[in-house]
């Protein structure tokens, strides 16, 4: 399954990287499971990415959850939580 991965605000300076497009292993069909698969890269990945780590994620420009599934062309953003006065 082909994806495109939009990268914001703080993790895009910590990744070097605002957006890519990958070609997803088939294990790969939740929320979690990508970001399991890019902590898998190592370094700055697994720690900016890791369990715990405040990050939050959008399919298709709405908020999901880690066990939203992934689909075909799927434009999936991380994020910093953001906080608003």
């Amino acid at each position: 399954m082909k994806v495109v991965v939009l990268y914001f605000a703080s993790l895009r300076e910590t990744l070097g990287l605002g957006r890519e497009a990958l070609d997803l292993p088939e294990s790969v069909v939740t929320a979690a499971d990508l970001r399991l698969h890019l902590c898998a890269r190592g370094g700055v990945w697994a720690k900016a990415l890791a369990e715990g780590a405040a990050v939050r994620v959008a399919i298709d420009q709405s908020v999901a959850l880690p066990a939203t599934r992934l689909h075909e062309g799927a434009e999936v953003a991380f994020f910093p939580p953001v906080t608003g006065g």
